[in-house]
């Protein structure tokens, strides 16, 4: 094991894939004379060089259509947006084309390509920079969608998002590149994609969640151990594939489900998490299903209205206690 910044995992996932597999490369906007917007590539450009790691000009649609046409020809490409905000250039290459492939060709013509780059709220950034798209991603058939919350994670799902035949979305988050964790050392650790992980047992309630907002999860289960309440968190990990099973095995033993998402509220992950749950385990539930999303709004450029509209501990505290009816 090493500690390594959710940065480095993500730049030695690609590194020791790209070694090991000359039909990988990086293409992005400042990925390679600039190391990253957010450093998660450095060093690459000067161990491959230019004609694996491209730096592209701001056109996202342009550079994912690139990357999509490739793996028609042998490729297996990382391709990177800055932030997947501005992936709504080029969401016309993911759905239409990378999503579509395999099945339009008659299975000719397989799809190996990564998406990968920040999602939702990074702070102060104003609304178009603000955005979750986990689950519009996933409402497509034939794309993956992964979002790790720690540099472990990132490092086993990356290296498996990459060696997956089919399109991987890979979101990221840039207030996570700075925190440090332990990370096994060796080219094949991989964590394969779809499979939830239990980072704290419990027995009172099940408390769902992924990415950086799982943190807030973290928070609100350490308040609640003070009060004798024991909180078992599920970090999905891969949003598409979802592991069901993993959560109605925690529900059937705490018959209390919290699902905590960066999200607006409306059809998201949450959504669908609760609809199954209630469908395969309504007679184990002692309490209504509680999800916690962010304000039905576009994101708030004010600090105060920020916080209000992000969700927190405070509120996975209190959607707790409401499901023990405390």
């Amino acid at each position: 094991m090493k500690t390594l910044q959710f940065r480095q995992a993500i730049a030695e996932a690609m590194s020791e894939e790209m070694r090991q597999d000359e039909t990988i490369y990086l293409m992005g906007e400042e990925v390679a004379e600039y190391n990253g917007a957010y450093k998660a590539s450095k060093g690459m450009l000067d161990e491959f060089g230019p004609e694996r790691v491209l730096d592209t000009p701001i056109s996202e649609l342009g550079f994912a259509g690139i990357g999509v046409g490739s793996t028609m020809t042998g490729n297996r490409p990382i391709i990177e947006f800055m932030t997947f905000n501005f992936a709504l250039v080029g969401i016309d290459q993911i759905i239409n084309n990378a999503a579509k492939i395999r099945q339009m060709s008659g299975g000719q013509f397989p799809c190996p390509i990564v998406f990968r780059g920040p999602t939702g709220s990074a702070g102060q950034l104003g609304a178009t920079h603000s955005q979750a798209f986990e689950s519009w991603y996933a409402n497509c058939p034939g794309l993956k969608v992964v979002v790790p919350s720690n540099p472990a994670d990132a490092k086993g799902l990356l290296k498996a998002s990459i060696r997956d035949d089919d399109p991987v979305i890979f979101m990221e988050s840039e207030q996570m590149y700075g925190d440090k964790g332990e990370v096994p050392e060796g080219d094949d650790f991989i964590i394969p994609l779809g499979v939830a992980d239990i980072k704290r047992a419990g027995t009172d309630v099940t408390i769902v969640s992924f990415g950086k907002i799982i943190k807030e999860a973290y928070k609100a289960a350490d308040e609640l151990e003070k009060e004798g309440i024991s909180c078992e968190i599920i970090d999905l990990r891969t949003v598409k594939p979802l592991d069901y099973e993993a959560i109605l095995t925690s529900v059937k033993k705490t018959n209390r489900l919290v699902i905590l998402e960066e999200a607006w509220p409306f059809g998201n992950v949450a959504t669908e998490i609760t609809f199954h749950v209630q469908a395969h385990a309504f007679d184990y539930l002692d309490a209504p299903i509680q999800k916690i999303n962010t304000a039905d709004t576009p994101a708030p450029y004010s600090p105060v209205l920020l916080k209000e509209w992000m969700p927190n501990s405070d509120d996975v505290v209190n959607a707790v206690k409401k499901v023990l009816y405390k």
